[in-house]
This record gives C-alpha cells, sequence and structure tokens, in this order.
C-alpha cells in the first residue's frame, strides 16, 4: 500500500472518533497493554510530560513542545485531532512523521493488531510511541485524547503532568457533573509525579486535591501562583505578557483564552526547570513567540487573510466559545460574518445561545460522518435570533461569506475543528 491507501486503510479498519464519535470510543487499556508489549515498550525509552484538559490542552502541549525545541532538545509531540494531514498528529522538532514510516508501521504490525480490533487512537498513539523511541527523542509531549484514567495515552510515566482546565464537553464518556468529568481527567495523576492544574472550579479543586493526595503527587495551583501578572497588546496585535520571571514575553497566539494557557505554562516551566530540564529565557521567549513555526500549530484564532479579516477557531464546547465570542465582541467591523456548523455530540444550544445575534450567518457541516446537518443547525439557531442561509459544505459557505462582504467585514469560520479542518484543506 502507499501512504494514500494506507491512511484510507486506518481511517475503514479501526473505528475514528474523529469520523463516527462514540462507535469508535474504547474503555480500558487492555489493547493499549497489548500493542505496548509487541512493540517493546517505547514509551519506556524517553522522557514525557502528559496534558490533559477540557480546552487549551492542545496550544500548551506546542507551546510546550516550542520550548523544548528552543532549548535544543529533540522533542516528540503527539496530539489529536489533525487538521489537513494525519501526520499532523506525530512530529519530532515540528516535522510531521514520514509518509513512509506510517506505511511501514502498518505493513509490519497489521498481523498482530489486526485480531485485537483496535480503535483508530490505539492504534495512532502505539505508532507515535514507537516513532518517538525509533528517533531517539530526548523526551515527547503527549495530549491526551479524551478524558485521561481510560485514555490510552496513560500508560506513560511522565515528568511532569498539566491539567488545564475542566469544563463541559464528552459527557457521554466522562460524566454529566463537573466532579465526575474531573475524576476522569485527574486519572493521569500518578505516584510521586508532580501536576499543575492550569483552573478549578470550588467543584473540581476538591477532586483533584484528593485524587493527588492518595497518591502521594505534588500539586500546584497555577491559579494561586499567578506567575502572569499583567497582560498587554503588542503594536502587531500580539499579546506581551508581564509575568513573575519574564518581562515583556510575547506570545504568538492570539485567542483570549491564552492568558489562562500562560499562567498554565508559565507554572509548568517553573517545575520542569526545577527538576532539572535546561531551560533558559531565551527559549522561553522562542518558544512562546514562534510556536507555529517550530510546531506547525494551526486553528487558534488564526488570521487567514485581510480585507476582509478571515479567522478560523477550533473552539468547540461552551468553555472555548465563551472566549471566541467575547474576542468576535472585541472586533470593529461593518458586518460580522460567522460561517458556522457542529457535530452532533456537543451542547450545540449552549452554543448556540451565545453567539451574537447582530452577525450574518452561513450553517453549514463538516465533511465526517459525526456533523450535524447544516438544515438541523440553522432550525435550532433560529430559536436563538441567528439568521443566514443554509450551505451543504464548508466551501460553498465560505466562499459565499467571501462574496457577499465588504474590504472592513470580519468573517469568523468554526463552531467545530471540523469545520477549521474542512477550511485549511481547501487552501492547502
Amino acid at each position: 500500500m502507499n501512504y494514500q491507501e494506507t491512511i484510507a486503510y486506518l481511517y475503514n479498519s479501526a473505528p475514528l472518533f474523529q469520523q463516527v464519535g462514540k462507535a469508535a470510543y474504547k474503555e480500558g487499556l487492555e489493547n493499549t497493554f497489548a500493542l505496548d508489549e509487541h512493540l517493546g515498550h517505547p514509551h519506556a525509552r524517553f522522557h514525557t510530560i502528559h496534558v490533559a484538559g477540557t480546552n487549551g490542552k492542545g496550544s500548551c502541549s506546542h507551546t510546550l513542545a516550542a520550548i523544548l525545541q528552543a532549548a535544543g532538545y529533540k522533542t516528540g509531540l503527539y496530539t489529536s485531532p489533525h487538521l489537513v494531514d494525519f501526520r499532523e498528529r506525530i512530529r519530532v522538532n515540528g516535522r510531521p512523521v514520514e509518509e513512509e514510516f506510517v506505511v511501514d508501521f502498518v505493513e509490519k504490525h497489521r498481523s498482530f493488531f489486526e485480531p485485537l480490533h483496535p480503535s483508530f487512537f490505539e492504534l495512532t498513539t502505539a505508532m507515535a510511541f514507537d516513532y518517538f523511541a525509533r528517533e531517539k527523542v530526548d523526551v515527547a509531549v503527549i495530549e491526551v485524547g479524551l478524558g485521561g484514567r481510560l485514555d490510552c495515552t496513560n500508560i506513560i510515566r511522565p515528568d511532569l503532568c498539566v491539567i488545564t482546565n475542566i469544563s463541559f464537553d464528552h459527557m457521554q464518556f466522562l460524566g454529566d457533573t463537573l466532579p465526575k468529568i474531573a475524576a476522569e481527567k485527574a486519572g493521569i495523576i500518578k505516584t510521586g509525579i508532580p501536576v499543575v492544574i492550569g483552573e478549578t472550579t470550588p467543584e473540581t479543586r476538591p477532586v483533584f486535591e484528593e485524587k493527588a493526595r492518595a497518591v502521594e503527587a505534588p500539586v500546584f495551583f497555577a491559579e494561586d501562583e499567578q506567575l502572569l501578572e499583567k497582560t498587554e497588546r503588542a503594536d502587531d496585535g500580539a499579546y506581551l505578557y508581564q509575568t513573575r520571571y519574564y518581562k515583556n514575553l510575547k506570545g504568538e497566539l492570539r485567542g483570549l483564552c491564552q492568558e489562562k494557557n500562560t499562567n498554565t505554562l508559565l507554572a509548568a516551566l517553573r517545575l520542569l526547570i526545577k527538576s532539572g530540564y535546561r531551560i533558559g529565557d531565551a527559549d522561553v521567549r522562542k518558544g512562546f513567540s514562534q510556536v507555529c513555526e517550530l510546531t506547525g500549530l494551526m486553528g487558534r484564532w488564526q488570521k487567514l487573510r485581510e480585507q476582509p479579516a478571515v479567522v478560523c477557531d477550533t473552539g468547540h464546547n461552551v468553555g472555548g466559545i465563551s472566549y471566541v465570542v467575547k474576542q468576535l465582541a472585541m472586533q470593529r467591523c461593518r458586518t460580522l460574518r460567522i460561517v458556522i456548523g457542529m457535530v452532533n455530540d456537543k451542547d450545540i444550544t449552549g452554543v448556540l445561545s451565545m453567539l451574537p445575534r447582530n452577525a450574518q450567518y452561513y450553517f453549514t457541516q463538516a465533511s465526517v460522518k459525526r456533523a450535524l446537518p447544516a438544515e438541523k443547525v440553522e432550525e435550532l439557531a433560529s430559536g436563538y435570533g441567528l439568521k443566514g442561509n443554509v450551505f451543504s459544505d464548508v466551501g460553498s459557505a465560505y466562499s459565499a461569506a467571501l462574496a457577499e462582504a465588504a474590504p472592513d467585514d470580519f468573517i469568523f469560520v468554526g463552531g467545530s475543528s471540523f469545520i477549521v479542518a474542512d477550511l485549511l484543506s481547501l487552501n492547502k
């Protein structure tokens, strides 16, 4: 098989949550342990940092990887989902895994894994760990796929755990209350390994404290330390952070949520440095200011063009969209145009209830089976006073928004990672 045939095989042979949702979810780590043993426990051959959370874990994972790369560490990065190409999920020093490795891995190991019927994520996690071991990375930043306790990344014994925050998402798997969701995320906390908690609520903080106490793990709450003292805007629109240890720290990522992420990252960096990681002032500055270039990160309040301004963002749940809505309210424009679609297992009404009514909407659907039909999105949105037209795909919705926009309009594209993925695929 060539690369495209191999990717098609993976999508069709292993249940892919990105496409079908709940049917692809497998509870338990039996397959993960079997794959890990078959491959010779590759995750034990490099250092790791484990990152979980409802929102912000992607930004935090990429920024940590960028800083470690700048510090001279050969750095692996495992994230999900991908936006344009499968290979985005597995990177070393920002470079995606080679097509040849993906093909060879499947050909070499399919006789073993086919009888297991692993999920897509179980298989790609095993592939990532094997690749990082082969590449002899010094450290890999590993982003949790879903939850934490039963996530197949949870076989690692990291140098540090990071849990960014807790809000409502994937309730069908993780629970229908914040404490239940927090308990699943807290499942990555391990005996003796320090953990940074980015944000808490009165409901979730006791969950983390109890878990850390039970396994004797040092726990650090970033919101208590407040290493980020002040946030300003640079002339080019980037964030300029005043922190306890780094003055005028410029951040490339421009979403409002990055303030919280930055405070979490500062706490994580302090612990990594204390544990012996050689990370200097210049490394931190380079990582923050060049995270997209160093790691290939996309879709975080990403500006695609000017006149009209076009921005896309992967925020897709109530927690993530709350920041998007605040940022949309800050835009000075003649007409706000929003291209939006969602998937069918999210809190759709919760998101729609937050969106601005003074915008022109282009309701659409992503090219995944989980996509909520555009007509249904429009029907639900009308109940919240959101008006617009229906389009069968992201390309036609975006083209219509561009055609109708004046130079001083603002176009936002989002509602789902998959809407952003389809948009970015148009511009490959």
